[in-house]
């Protein structure tokens, strides 16, 4: 085991302290300057060494250990774990749904669109295809023959405040995650840069960001989103790149950003140079006030999906680029997948231009509508935060519970749910809070009734049940 003496040169390392203190501990060990075993300076006597901030050295030491290269030992010291960063996937799946009612389980965690009658429109779509299917299925699907598809999207999208946006400004995707991973391909330059977070956010984020190689930061967000000096302060600080955000329909906490916190975000974004995206998978069918896309034309990338709409199976989700910048979406889409598959484009084209899509959404949202007010009704005794035509709700807990244990004993009771945590970033505040989204294939009275179970455990908290 060696001492632990080691004081690097930061001045090789450009950038925010903190991530030149980790970029150099990850040279270090990688060199074998640090070799596995070794032991690290206190972080106290590493930051008075380079005078820094103990949280300083504190964060450098964290992003390492989130990697795999150090651990840290109570009572003994942090020492260096692994010669190779582990900068791949660390966490399991953040999507495995268990298919309620047949498991004797009531799946609360992701929100699953009802049906609604998609099966018999995409039956008499696929007809329709297998009809006019020719040698065209036999090569790789053109920009040019997507155009179609890119004007239907347009049209889709109108009933949003977008500003002026035509065809040559959509990329199509696979769903809404490929989109995210699209922007930070077109966005994203650098050694590790940094993107902003709301401090509360989508899981599909951080792990696009884990896969880009670059670091996260979660920013502080109240009742209307994002707080705007607290985002100024994290880009004068960190110099960050790409700011993700959800205005309409905040996941988890179902909050909408009113104009006024929109408009300054958007100054900010404009007076620092930080890329926007403006998730809105989770939106209302039509929406009155500015989207960020509206008010930073130039900057703004909104992703969209058929998939809380229509159908999660299809995978078809679009991006409406910043003005002039659609064509490097399709590029970079073009490099990464070349195309949408020419089934899926085909039948998409199918639901928009017949206004079968439109009829299913609709019809959709009438009945998530419905089960929402089994929820509000059901839960509306306690602190409840949800939003019309949102498919989940956001329930703060009543003194008494902590969201780990209202999750293990929901279980218990068959009803599984999601807490606030597993939407915090690492190292990050997650209040006494779970998300309880919408099975749209689960009959009402079994709906009810887990929401009722739910109901009664609440009432009595676990302070309660020990007596």
């Amino acid at each position: 085991m060696t001492d632990t003496i080691w004081t690097p040169d930061l001045s090789a390392f450009p950038g925010p302290k903190y991530l030149a203190l980790s970029r150099a501990l990850r040279e270090a060990v990688g060199d074998g300057q640090l070799p596995q075993g070794a032991q690290l300076p206190t972080v106290r006597d590493l930051a008075w060494r380079l005078q820094l901030t103990p949280g300083t050295v504190a964060r450098a030491y964290q992003l390492a250990t989130q990697e795999g290269l150090i651990a840290a030992t109570v009572g003994r010291g942090t020492f260096v774990a692994s010669t190779q960063p582990r900068l791949g996937p660390t966490q399991p799946l953040f999507l495995e749904r268990v298919q309620s009612g047949t498991s004797g389980f009531v799946d609360l965690r992701p929100p699953q669109v009802p049906e609604v009658g998609q099966a018999e429109v995409f039956r008499a779509a696929l007809l329709d295809m297998a009809e006019r299917t020719g040698q065209g299925w036999l090569d790789y699907t053109s920009q040019s023959s997507e155009a179609q598809l890119r004007a239907e999207v347009v049209r889709w999208v109108g009933d949003r405040i977008l500003g002026p946006v035509s065809p040559d400004d959509i990329a199509l995707t696979h769903g809404g995650q490929n989109a995210v991973s699209l922007i930070l391909d077109c966005v994203l330059r650098g050694d590790r840069p940094v993107v902003l977070l709301e401090e509360l956010a989508y899981p599909g984020f951080r792990h696009a960001v884990r896969t880009a190689r670059a670091e996260t930061l979660g920013i502080e967000i109240d009742r209307n989103g994002i707080v705007p000096e607290a985002l100024e302060a994290a880009c004068r600080r960190h110099g960050a790149q790409l700011l993700c955000l959800t205005t309409e329909a905040q996941n988890p906490t179902t909050g909408r950003m009113p104009v006024e916190r929109r408009v300054k975000i958007a100054e900010i974004a404009r007076t620092h140079n930080l890329q926007i995206l403006e998730d809105d998978c989770y939106s209302v069918a039509e929406s009155d006030i500015p989207s960020l896309r509206a008010l930073a034309p130039e900057r703004v990338w909104m992703v969209g999906s058929l998939s809380k709409t229509l159908s999660a199976a299809l995978r078809f989700g679009y991006v409406v680029c910043p003005a002039g910048m659609g064509e490097a979406g399709r590029l970079a889409s073009q490099y990464a997948y070349f195309a949408l598959s020419r089934p899926v484009s085909d039948l998409c084209l199918y639901l928009f231009s017949t206004g079968a899509a439109a009829t299913i959404r609709a019809k959709v949202q009438a009945e998530f509508a419905a089960r929402l007010q089994v929820m509000v009704n059901r839960l509306g005794g306690y602190d409840l935060n949800w939003q019309p035509g949102v498919p989940f709700v956001w329930l703060n807990l009543p003194r008494g519970w902590r969201a780990s244990t209202f999750t293990r004993m929901a279980e218990d009771e068959r009803v599984l749910v999601r807490p606030a945590d597993e939407y915090a970033l690492v190292g990050g505040r997650a209040p006494n809070a779970v998300r309880l989204a919408i099975p749209g294939s689960l009959p009402m009275v079994a709906f009810a009734a887990a929401i009722d179970r739910l109901v009664r455990l609440l009432d009595r908290p676990p302070a309660e049940l020990a007596v």
